[in-house]
């Protein structure tokens, strides 16, 4: 209490200095003159206040628009505020100001403690500053002011309030750092009551931000948070409401460090994500409206202030989706099916291409393995090419794309192009389609069997040597195996790559795709020559004949 009664002295003392500085050279007191003279040409009047005085008031002070509002002989309240070589300084706007102050204090002396004022700081003095409202002259002291003294407060606006009037002096004493003190103590009552009731009230929308909205609730700002205004999630709030409007709000806390108060629109409402948990299951087919576009899928709209999300890869079986729009409008109402559930996130994902027919079962309906189709090339990887049929896509490997083995799709098709190819394979457990190309190609083998018979004896290049036997490059790029136990009379690991070896065709088997040869079948079709062509030549002798034989 003892710092609560200094307040009132210094408040006391600085209202005396007030007083004090508005005397000059005598006290300031008001008199009723009487004008005596008007000179229009230097804008004054003459105004005689007694003892054979005369003041001089500027025109200024007694005119409006232009026009005076007294003339020579009418009498006049005037203020001396001082004397300027022995001739009176007089103020006629001056008595009207205290006038109106001298009605505010009438107005408000037994309950000046409830007035606040808005005002603007007008002079400095020796113990704080003048402020003026409404035309009614105020005093705020310095150690009231709850701001640093500088001469920059000049025209400063101010919100104080009165905490003190002095009917002898007429003062207005007024105190910022009280005003400060009370809104502080009636914000905390405020925001305790809220908290503690949590009870729905109406709040006016001072602000609206891009993060959210400062509303006004019983004189004290809270914020409400873009999270807080809809359990669609985060939303702009300037789509939803404009400054001035009333809304139902609660207040669910409140940062002392930072005295910031945070308040809720949606906990006014009941929480429809109860409703979602008790009604819907996942699988359900629900009806929606599109209430956002975004690249990577919708927002889709159930009606109830709850959204789901429709990702890109659940509008359509096409895997190409490549911008949501091309098959969604906002405000279009489709039917999609609920594929998760979250209540904790408030999460509510959904699909529409579950309810449309799956390109693959209609695909099967259409096509059997070996049907020959047309089809064109979407995309090509190291291991192949993926080839877009009736809106299912199936994998051309790259071994399946030509008879030459090192082949690869890469070099041979490029995106865009149109290919014939075999349905090889449709697998309906995951669901693909293996395609082949190849098969629709006459192989080399087919050629080379066209002019080769078993027995025909060949001529090749050694390309590898396994544990199993040696593969040999013939014409045409045609591949034949010599198995080890038809290399003989030939030594195994005599034999190197790149060598040239001669051998009796063995087999050619069309279906596999393969060629054997034989070295032992060779040895044995020589003899059985050079004995053939001992008995149908019987002018040689046998010597003869093995040596012409083994000349050869």
């Amino acid at each position: 209490m003892a710092f609560v009664n200094e307040s009132f002295e210094e408040e006391e003392n600085f209202a005396e200095m007030f007083a004090a500085s508005e005397k000059q050279q005598e006290t300031t007191r008001i008199v009723e003159g009487e004008i005596v003279e008007i000179q229009a040409e230097e804008n004054r009047a003459l105004v005689g206040i007694g003892d054979k005085l005369e003041g001089i008031l500027s025109l200024d002070e007694i005119s409006e628009k232009g026009k005076l509002k007294f003339k020579v002989g009418d009498k006049i309240k005037v203020m001396v505020t001082g004397y300027y070589n022995e001739r009176p300084k007089i103020s006629y706007k001056k008595v009207l100001e205290q006038q109106k102050t001298i009605d505010f204090i009438d107005a408000h002396k037994d309950d000046f403690e409830d007035v606040i004022i808005d005002g603007v700081i007008t002079k400095k003095n020796r113990g704080g500053y003048v402020v003026e409202a409404n035309d009614v002259t105020f005093f705020l002291p310095r150690s009231l002011a709850a701001f640093k003294d500088s001469d920059e407060v000049i025209g400063r606006k101010i919100k104080a309030q009165v905490v003190k009037i002095d009917q002898d002096q007429n003062t207005i004493v007024l105190s910022r750092r009280k005003l400060f003190n009370e809104e502080r103590k009636k914000k905390k009552e405020v925001i305790d009551s809220l908290l503690e009731s949590d009870a729905i009230i109406q709040g006016t929308i001072k602000k609206i931000t891009s993060y959210g909205m400062f509303v006004d609730v019983g004189g004290v700002d809270g914020l409400v948070h873009y999270n807080e205004i809809s359990y669609k999630g985060p939303v702009n709030p300037s789509k939803l409401y404009k400054e001035g409007d009333v809304v139902d709000v609660k207040a669910i806390s409140y940062d002392k460090d930072k005295r910031h108060l945070s308040l809720s629109i949606k906990a006014v409402q009941s929480d429809p994500w109860a409703e979602v948990e008790s009604e819907l299951d996942e699988g359900d087919t629900i009806t929606v409206t599109v209430s956002n576009i975004e690249a990577y899928g919708a927002f889709v709209d159930l009606g109830n202030d709850i959204e789901g999300f429709l990702h890109i890869s659940e509008i359509s079986w096409d895997k190409n989706v490549k911008n949501p729009a091309d098959y969604l409008t906002v405000g279009q109402e489709i039917d999609v099916e609920v594929i998760e559930i979250n209540p904790k996130t408030h999460k509510l994902r959904v699909s529409l291409k579950k309810l449309l027919p799956k390109p693959f079962d209609e695909f099967s309906k259409k096509h059997s393995e070996g049907d020959v189709v047309s089809g064109v090339v979407t995309s090509i990887t190291d291991f192949g090419a993926f080839v877009r049929i009736d809106g299912v896509e199936g994998l051309l490997h790259n071994q399946d794309i030509s008879w030459d083995k090192n082949a690869k799709c890469k070099d041979v098709l490029k995106v865009g192009d149109k290919v014939e190819v075999k349905i090889a394979k449709i697998s309906p457990e995951d669901q693909k389609i293996s395609l082949n190309r190849k098969a629709l190609l006459e192989s080399p083998i087919d050629t080379f069997a066209k002019t080769h018979k078993i027995n025909t004896i060949v001529s090749g290049t050694i390309r590898d040597i396994k544990d199993f036997g040696v593969f040999v490059s013939l014409q045409d790029g045609v591949d034949a195996l010599i198995r080890d136990e038809d290399l003989a009379p030939l030594v195994k690991d005599e034999l190197k790559v790149g060598q040239t070896i001669d051998a009796a065709i063995a087999v050619v088997d069309t279906k596999k795709d393969r060629i054997r040869l034989s070295v032992k079948k060779l040895d044995y079709i020589k003899n059985q020559a050079m004995l053939e062509e001992i008995n149908d030549d019987e002018s040689h002798s046998l010597g003869d004949l093995i040596k012409d034989k083994f000349k050869k």
